[in-house]
């Protein structure tokens, strides 16, 4: 299992990529409810549970956890260990 600070760093590049995708940063604003400036506060105070959240919406589309993956140079099963990481 990832240390608490490497979750964190590859939640935030997870982070990078899902908003760096017009479509995905949409509906991931639009699930969460998250204004831009809050979460932009919340990323850089590397807030957990905002990280956590980041990589429980990808898991729940397969496709975007893949994609995510492939774009931060790392695995879906890493990813979803970060998570893990960061809940526990």
């Amino acid at each position: 299992m990832p240390t608490t600070n490497d979750a964190a760093v590859l939640a935030l590049a997870a982070l990078a990529a899902t908003l760096a995708d017009e479509r995905r940063a949409r509906r991931f604003l639009d699930l969460t409810g998250l204004e831009v400036e809050e979460l932009r506060n919340r990323a850089i105070t590397g807030d957990k549970a905002l990280l956590a959240a980041v990589i429980a919406f990808l898991e729940n589309h397969e496709p975007d956890l893949v994609a995510v993956a492939e774009a931060v140079g790392t695995t879906s099963a890493a990813l979803v260990a970060a998570r893990a990481g960061l809940e526990g």
